[in-house]
């Protein structure tokens, strides 16, 4: 699979150097929907939970629905813990993921979670897009069932890698190749998104398989919502302030060995 063989190359190193920033991470104030987040779309179909710590998306035939951070950030670190769309999930799309809000020249980090029919593997795709230019889709496979509890998706954003992450394990690193004449997004301050929709023409074995209107409304849950990242507008060195945990030397680069 293509996914898994990236991780592979990707080695032991990426790995320890992950777990080590989570380690040595002051964590700041937990972010809450009230205070943090808005509606972006439907807001009848966004249901906050236990006081605004948790919210539950709703789609059903009438809409989809979607939630947004009140503040863009330049590097860092999102988290949020997920239980996505139980049973016969198919045709729907889980979205959790930053973007810059710049249309044709837009960054953007995504995870897709792409529903399935009962009993089948859900599969998760991620997408870098950088200064407009995406097609950069890798597909895995959860090795677990993530609608029967809660788990923990981040994107970790610096000027050197881009890691994705699931419960603290990193299934996909993209380094920054400029010198490759690659682009990389380090220009743009991004948004944290998500979205629950209907995308039954691709999402479900190629759009072969068709949502099942019978089976909605469709709930996907969300909850402790975690942002480190430097707010802009906000300090003018964003990108390069010492204080920020992810600029520290350990998150630069991989070992030749592994580069």
């Amino acid at each position: 699979m293509k996914g898994l063989r990236g991780f592979d190359v990707i080695g032991l190193f990426v790995i320890c150097m992950y777990v080590v920033a989570l380690s040595i991470v002051v964590s700041g104030r937990p972010a809450t929907f009230l205070e943090d987040f808005r509606v972006t779309w439907a807001d009848n179909h966004v249901r906050q939970l236990d006081g605004g710590r948790g919210i539950q998306l709703v789609l059903d035939q009438s809409s989809g629905c979607g939630f947004a951070s009140r503040r863009q950030y330049l590097f860092g670190k999102v988290s949020m813990k997920i239980k996505l769309v139980p049973g016969d999930s198919a045709g729907t799309v889980t979205a959790f993921y930053m973007n810059s809000d710049t249309d044709t020249i837009r960054d953007e980090l995504d995870f897709e979670f792409l529903g399935n029919r009962s009993g089948q593997p859900y599969t998760v795709q991620t997408n870098i897009y950088a200064h407009g230019k995406g097609d950069r889709e890798q597909r895995v496979n959860l090795w677990f069932d993530p609608a029967a509890d809660f788990h923990t998706y981040s994107i970790m954003w610096t000027r050197w890698l881009i890691i994705f992450g699931v419960d603290d394990i990193p299934i996909r690193v993209y380094k920054n190749h400029e010198e490759k004449g690659i682009p990389y997004p380090k220009l743009q301050p991004m948004g944290v998104y998500s979205t629950l929709w209907e995308a039954d023409d691709w999402a479900t074995r190629g759009g072969l398989e068709k949502i099942d209107w019978k089976k909605a409304p469709f709930y996907a849950y969300y909850k402790d919502f975690d942002i480190e990242g430097c707010p802009v507008p906000g300090p003018a060195n964003c990108p390069s302030n010492p204080n920020n945990w992810w600029e520290g030397t350990a998150y630069r680069t991989l070992s030749p060995a592994q580069a």
